[in-house]
This record gives C-alpha cells, sequence and structure tokens, in this order.
C-alpha cells in the first residue's frame, strides 16, 4: 500500500524564448514565471499558486561562482520569491538550488525527502537559463538592466557553493567545461582501443539519434535532425571547439529556456483532485560526488560515483537497467554520455533511445536546468505509457557532481525512504588516487590531452601527464604551434615529453 505521504510529480510546463532582439525579451524571472503557470495548470487545480508552501528554484547560471563578479549584472537576490510574485504566490519556503547541471535532480530528491517527512506540502520547483539573451545584450553594448530584483524575504539555499577547479587547474583553463570533456573523450578512446578516426564516427553515431529527438522536441533550441557525418566532419560550420569535439558535439550554453515541475504528497494531491492519471511516482534517487577536483580523479574514463548513485536507486526501486523503456542521460558533450553509459550497464549498441529531448547540443540548456526539461519530458513521456519505467541523469560541473532519478506512474509501496547520500559519499572521498605535482619538471608521458580552437585554428593544447619518476599526475599546457599541431596529427596518448613550470605557474608540455 502507498504511504499517504508519498511524493508525486503532478504538474510540468516548460518554455522557449527565441526573439531576436534582446531588448524585447522577457527576462528570467518572468519566462520562468510562464513555465511555471504551465506547471500550475498542468495539475488541473485551480488556483494553486495560493496553495503553494514552498518555491524552489535551479541556481540562475551567472549566479555561479566565480561568474558574478565578472559581469555587468545585478543580480535577483531571491529568486525564488520573485518568481512568487509573479505567479501570485505566498509561499512559507523560498529555497535556491546549488550550481550545477546536476541541481534539478538534486532539487527534485531532496525536496521528495521533505515531502515525505512533512516538512513541505505542495512545491513548485523551476529553473531558467537567458544565457542567449544575456550574450546578445553583451554583444550589442547593452545592459541586462532589468534582470535584477530585491524582493526581500528570507532565502534558504539547498546544498552548498564550491569552485569546481583548485588553483593549478583554473591557471590552465579547467574552469571551463569545453576545454575539459574533451579530456575524458581522448581518454575513453583510449580504453576503447579506437583509433582518432573510429573515435570520431563512433561519436557521430551516438550522437545523430539525439538530434532526431531534439528535432521533434517543440522546446528544442536547435530542432534539427543531423546524420552521424554530419556531426564528426570537422568544416566550416562545424569547426573544431576541443579536439576531438566539433561545434555539433559540445553543449548550447546561449539558450533561453525555461522549465518547472509540481510536486505533492499522494494526501494532498487526492485531497485536492489532482487526477491521477498525472501522477508520476519517483520510484529511486541518489545524488553523489566523483573526487572534486579534476586533477586528482582515478583516470579520466569512469565515474564511481555514477556507478554508486545507480546501485543506491535501483536498490531503492528495486528495478534493473534492463526494465528501464524510457531514459535521459546527462549529454553536455559525448563523454558524459559515455561515462553514465559504462557505470550504469548500459551497452554501447543497446537500441534504446538515450534521451527524451535531444540533449543539450541539440535541445540546450547548458547552465543549471537543463534536466528540469528532461525531468519535464519525463514525466510527459510515463503519463502517455503508463506503468512504464523512466529514468533521468544529471551531472554537475566536470563529470564532478551526480544526481539519479527513476519514475514511473505505478506507485510506490510502503513510506518512501531513501538512503542517505552522506553514507555513501564517504566512501567515495576515501577512494584513492593520483599524487598532484603542481610543479612538475622532467620525464612525462601523456594520460590524456585536447587542443582547444578558436575560430581561426588550434591555439594550444591541454596535457594530463604523468612524471616518469614517481607516476604524480600533472596538468599543463602545449604552446609550441608545431607541438599543438603534432598533438592532433597523430595519437598523442602515451606520448613522451618533458614537463617544466613557468615562474607565473603555468607548466609547459614539450613534446
Amino acid at each position: 500500500m502507498t504511504d499517504p505521504r508519498t511524493p508525486v510529480l503532478v504538474g510540468v510546463g516548460q518554455v522557449v524564448q527565441k526573439e531576436k532582439d534582446p531588448l524585447k525579451a522577457k527576462d528570467p524571472a518572468s519566462l520562468m514565471a510562464d513555465a511555471a503557470r504551465l506547471a500550475l495548470g498542468d495539475t488541473g487545480v485551480a488556483a494553486l499558486e495560493g496553495k503553494l508552501d514552498t518555491v524552489t528554484c535551479t541556481r540562475f547560471v551567472i549566479d555561479s561562482p566565480g561568474t558574478r563578479g565578472g559581469l555587468p549584472i545585478n543580480q535577483y537576490t531571491n529568486l525564488p520569491l520573485s518568481l512568487a510574485n509573479r505567479i501570485g504566490a505566498k509561499p512559507a519556503n523560498t529555497c535556491y538550488g546549488p550550481t550545477g547541471g546536476n541541481s534539478p535532480q538534486l532539487l527534485v530528491n531532496y525536496t521528495a525527502e521533505r515531502i515525505a517527512e512533512g516538512d513541505q506540502e505542495i512545491v513548485l520547483l523551476a529553473g531558467v537559463e537567458c544565457f542567449g539573451s544575456f550574450q546578445k545584450l553583451l554583444m550589442s553594448g547593452q545592459s541586462p538592466e532589468n534582470w535584477n530584483e530585491d524582493p526581500g524575504g528570507k532565502r534558504i539555499d539547498i546544498g552548498y557553493e564550491k569552485e569546481g577547479v583548485s588553483k593549478v587547474e583554473n591557471i590552465h583553463k579547467l574552469s571551463h567545461p569545453v576545454n575539459c570533456y574533451p579530456l575524458f573523450e581522448n581518454a575513453l578512446r583510449g580504453e576503447a582501443g579506437r583509433t582518432v578516426e573510429e573515435q570520431q564516427q563512433f561519436i557521430g553515431k551516438l550522437m545523430a539519434p539525439f538530434t532526431e529527438v531534439a528535432a521533434k522536441h517543440p522546446q528544442a533550441w536547435f530542432p534539427i535532425a543531423r546524420t552521424a557525418e554530419e556531426i564528426a566532419t570537422q568544416t566550416d560550420n562545424n569547426r573544431y571547439v576541443g579536439f576531438p569535439y566539433t561545434k555539433y558535439m559540445n553543449a548550447i550554453m546561449a539558450v533561453d529556456q525555461a522549465a518547472a515541475v509540481v510536486m505533492m504528497s499522494v494526501e494532498k494531491a487526492r485531497e485536492l483532485g489532482v487526477p491521477e492519471n498525472k501522477w508520476v511516482y519517483l520510484h529511486g534517487s541518489g545524488d553523489a560526488n566523483d573526487l572534486w577536483y579534476l586533477t586528482e580523479r582515478q583516470n579520466f574514463h569512469s565515474s564511481p560515483a555514477i556507478r554508486t548513485m545507480g546501485q543506491k536507486a535501483f536498490a531503492q526501486a528495486d528495478w534493473s537497467i534492463d526494465e528501464i523503456e524510457i531514459m535521459d542521460l546527462y549529454s553536455c558533450f559525448p563523454s558524459a554520455v559515455q561515462i553514465g553509459m559504462k557505470e550504469l550497464g548500459i551497452a554501447t549498441d543497446d537500441p534504446r533511445a538515450l534521451t527524451v529531448t535531444g540533449g543539450l547540443p541539440y535541445f540546450g540548456g547548458a547552465g543549471n536546468n537543463y534536466v528540469m526539461h528532461s525531468i519535464a519530458t519525463m514525466v510527459e513521456k510515463l503519463r502517455a505509457k503508463p506503468g512504464a519505467k523512466g529514468m533521468c541523469t544529471s551531472n554537475g560541473y566536470y563529470v564532478t557532481k551526480h544526481g539519479i532519478g527513476l519514475y514511473s506512474t505505478t506507485p510506490t509501496v510502503g513510506k518512501w525512504q531513501r538512503e542517505n547520500p552522506a553514507n555513501y559519499q564517504k566512501s567515495l572521498d576515501a577512494m584513492d588516487h593520483p599524487r598532484v605535482e603542481e610543479k612538475p619538471d622532467g620525464s612525462a608521458k601523456i594520460e590524456t590531452y585536447t587542443v582547444m580552437h578558436g575560430r581561426n585554428g588550434p591555439e594550444f593544447g591541454i596535457v594530463m601527464g604523468r612524471l616518469d619518476a614517481d607516476g604524480a599526475r600533472f596538468v599543463s599546457h602545449v604552446t609550441e604551434p608545431a607541438g599543438v599541431h603534432s598533438l592532433m596529427d597523430q595519437d598523442s596518448l602515451g606520448r613522451p615529453g618533458r614537463v617544466a613550470t613557468t615562474d607565473t605557474g603555468l607548466n609547459i608540455f614539450t613534446l
């Protein structure tokens, strides 16, 4: 029997804004309010906004650590309350999530616990990214003057904020995801034993079905189906960004999209008369972090955190990965998809679709809120296929922070509860890892690498390497033009060279 305090998702809404004139575009809080109204209306309950006790928002990407101070913009001091005011809600609690693409699933998992424990009753979760309009404003010399508000109130911050990179990683430009995920890609290629060309074709075939899903999604930023060859082949319109990734393999940051979800208890849903064919249950959940800093990872082709949280979520649901019919794997870059598949036990030739939206490079949504869209779309898919089992995964920073949700219209049994993620995070934090040498000097070999490109071609290489003397790991740049080109002209995994530290703290690797 289902416990009356069991959490259910009962309303969803999504919007996309493709206004070419950024001065006419809606501000983020107003765009998010549009999605919130759709989600509230989707429940079928009139005037539900007046019954909300909690409004929770995904953190706006420009509120992330290291970003705010460098932007010509003030801020929403309490974005959840700004949203509440726009929809006519007067919640007792206004909550704000942490930085990271894992945040929406983390917030759903957190909210489910609060509802099950009786701490919250009717909750609106929402998020927005308007980096598309923001970028246009900055490029035109305008300032987004209406992108700030101080409505007062007490904001509750969920989770914690921590820089995603160490000092030495920041010096070597690893704070940018486009610089990091290609490092995983080359490591995955090495583990699979593929050549560079074979891996490009593999990536194209992996991601082409994502574009086909995006082409049919009404909120997709790029609803364009592309062939594997189009994705994999470097052209003037599909230049390299971070070798081996072409433009069509990268998440799209410049979007204006918002999504919202309404959650409440089974008891409250019955009391308010929400039709049961709207209900979707969270059967399993998990949240976990890999070793925080990229340079400390065990390797660049696995994720113990994804593996562990997956095991915990499937144990909670008493399901197996083979039972999942509908899924959305976090897809900021192809390496994230591959690592997720590997750790969750999905074969590379599995015929099941890996996305419900089309993924971040094609549906759009880089930043913190993409997964709110995948969850909203998952709810719609499961309502259309009662009894089917669905899965959404999420990822923050650089394969660093992870979340998972297992969903179905089939009711859960008994009291809703899950294992405290802190219990299994302890063992993940205690895992052995390579020693990091911040000032390396001597002969070494390349562990993985990438070459960063601008619009005019290759600019510099990034090398993760190991010192021959003791196996310590280091991060470095390749700056000499011949060396940069050499990284791409041949398979550079395992190549020997020398590394030295400069006075600025930048490590230089010479082939």
